[in-house]
């Protein structure tokens, strides 16, 4: 039995000292990159050595800084997913016809991203897409970077988690490599390098803020929702049916732009023109880019609101309409500002504005304001204290006039003017986002309003920020939100931090010790032999690798007993293994009795 033990035990020990050049890995890793697929087109040189030349070291660096680069850059276009439909219409402002843009780009710098991973050919234009579209998106769209440091706020928990992973992982290619390298400088820039960066990322969290680590009952209520424009995805904004369905989701309030028709009528539109929306281009060919405001409402109101939904799909929603939706979406006509506050007045909504001043020469271009208190007086049902009166202009005479408005500022103001002009919520981008300014304002019994969030993410740290409403163009998809994604307390996280460190240390630990364990044993058999020119092993040519493997093969046990037991050979003696007819010659036999002494060193030092 103990016999059995140790013979099962050198095999376990054999195997762990035993080198293996992982042929099919590193024929993978030597086609893609390198597109040599066949055996002699690779090079042979061993881990430890400096096996590339100075081109073949840059262009390694020309990887990584691409890799580096593009998934900057695809994490970046991935987060800015809430603002896509503005990159689309920045576009179509400039491109005249509308075309999802920012899908197309998001799956480019994918593809990218995904060939940088696998390739290196072509890896010049992976690298100069990723910094020109950078700096674009840098130069007209800068706020999106603060879109970026937002998300970290939820993210960074997990992307710590899986740097430490990574690195940890990287400890074994690593510690193979520096423990067979024969230049001390290199091995000590390579470690210091590595340890750097893994302790660097050991005490992030030490540094991290995110406002969705809090103590358990510290939580507020999930901000309100707000349907920018209704519910843009599933119906086409600023049309009696997308407030329709804004409310069927769950919406608490309504957001909308305000406009005044030429004969005094105010209606709903965002854009400057009835371009995008309507379809203007077919009824008046020669207004397309007449102001809207510039149109009287009889002509408004023969315009198809409805069909460009179908058509150009901004969200990639239209699809999951069905038949009826369809054709009831494909025949909205523009809303006028009467009919929103009726909706608004039924069901007790609160709702919120854009008011746009007519152009120069319009009728009423100095009383639009009046002409909208009319309606909002006089036509419809709505209460006073369900309208966020946004518009800054004569709004002290129009707080004289109607004292139960609630002011909102569209602007972050000193708290003393804010409270001056009787102030009761700030209406603000979400790149605002500040828990000690939503406290703040709090404390003064300001409220704050976010616009527009739309993605479970950025709802869940407005959440955890304290927000208390928020304007979306995906009130049915926040309001399945049960919680924010990211939640627990600062004793849960510290002890997943800690022990993910302490986790990875020991691995990291076991793992160079293991390498240096193995390749020390080996250097231990080296140093006994004194004439074997490969030390203690013996490399065998295969078609497909070498593998190189501990010389204690079974064939060359037997071989080695029958040398020792065989005695002094007398001439002629057919056992003789000095003869020819044995097929050993005298240089043969000296290899076998090293190999002998190969397997008896490292029998002792395994024992």
């Amino acid at each position: 039995m103990p016999s059995t033990f140790s013979q099962r035990l050198f095999g376990l020990r054999a195997k762990l000292l035993r080198r293996y050049e992982h042929g099919p890995f590193v024929r993978c890793l030597s086609g893609l990159y390198g597109c040599r697929w066949r055996r002699y087109e690779r090079s042979g040189g061993q881990p430890g050595d400096c096996c590339c030349s100075k081109l073949e070291g840059a262009a390694f660096a020309l990887l990584v800084v691409a890799f580096c680069l593009t998934l900057l850059f695809l994490y970046f276009w991935g987060q800015a997913e809430n603002d896509y439909n503005d990159f689309d219409w920045f576009n179509f402002g400039h491109l005249g016809f509308w075309f999802p843009w920012s899908v197309v780009l998001l799956v480019v710098s994918a593809g990218f991203f995904t060939y940088v991973t696998v390739l290196m050919v072509g890896i010049l234009i992976s690298l100069i897409f990723s910094i020109a579209a950078t700096a674009v998106l840098s130069d007209l769209w800068g706020e999106e970077w603060t879109t970026l440091l937002l998300s970290f706020q939820v993210t960074a928990p997990y992307l710590h988690l899986g740097g430490v992973l990574l690195m940890t992982a990287l400890a074994w290619p690593i510690a193979l490599h520096i423990f067979r390298m024969k230049s001390s400088v290199r091995r000590a820039l390579i470690v210091g390098l590595y340890l750097v960066i893994l302790f660097t990322l050991y005490l992030v969290p030490l540094g991290l803020y995110s406002p969705c680590i809090k103590e358990k009952g510290t939580l507020g209520a999930a901000p309100a929702l707000i349907g920018h424009r209704g519910a843009p995805m599933l119906a086409p904004e600023n049309t009696l049916m997308s407030f329709e369905k804004a409310l069927e989701a769950g919406s608490d309030g309504l957001e909308t732009d305000v406009a005044i028709s030429y004969d005094g009528v105010p209606f709903l539109m965002h854009d400057h023109n009835l371009q995008r929306t309507t379809n203007v281009r077919e009824v008046f060919p020669n207004r397309t880019n007449t102001p809207a405001a510039m149109f009287t409402w009889s002509e408004l109101e023969g315009l198809n609101a409805g069909s460009w939904f179908l058509s150009q799909n901004p969200f990639g929603t239209a699809g999951s309409l069905g038949e009826e939706e369809r054709q009831r979406a494909g025949n909205q006509s523009v809303c006028s500002l009467q009919d929103f506050l009726q909706l608004a007045g039924q069901t007790h909504k609160l709702v919120i504005f854009d008011l746009y001043r007519p152009p120069y020469g319009h009728p009423y271009s100095n009383s639009w304001i009046q002409r909208t208190l009319d309606v909002l007086y006089n036509v419809s049902s709505i209460q006073s204290s369900q309208v966020l009166w946004l518009p800054s202009d004569l709004r002290s005479l129009v707080q004289q006039m109607d004292p139960d408005l609630q002011q909102t500022s569209g602007s972050r103001l000193p708290l003393e003017e804010l409270q001056r002009n009787h102030i009761v919520r700030l209406n603000l981008p979400y790149s605002s986002m500040s828990a000690e300014l939503v406290s703040e304002y709090a404390a003064a019994n300001i409220s704050t309003n976010l616009y527009v969030v739309s993605q479970p993410w950025l709802y869940s740290l407005a959440w955890c920020t304290g927000v208390h409403s928020v304007t979306t163009n995906a009130p049915q998809r926040l309001r399945t939100l049960n919680a924010p994604l990211l939640l627990m307390s600062p004793e849960e996280y510290n002890l997943m931090w800690i022990l993910t460190d302490v986790v990875s240390s020991v691995l990291v630990v076991f793992i160079f010790y293991f390498h240096r364990w193995r390749e020390r044993g080996l250097a231990f058999c080296s140093d006994r032999e004194t004439t074997l020119d490969n030390s203690s092993y013996c490399q065998i040519k295969t078609e497909f690798s070498n593998i190189w493997s501990v010389s204690n093969c079974q064939t060359e046990k037997m071989v080695n007993l029958a040398t020792v037991t065989s005695g002094p050979s007398q001439p002629g003696n057919p056992a003789d293994p000095v003869t020819e007819d044995n097929g050993i010659d005298s240089a043969q036999s000296s290899s076998i009795i090293r190999v002998r002494d190969t397997s008896l060193c490292l029998t002792l030092f395994l024992f």
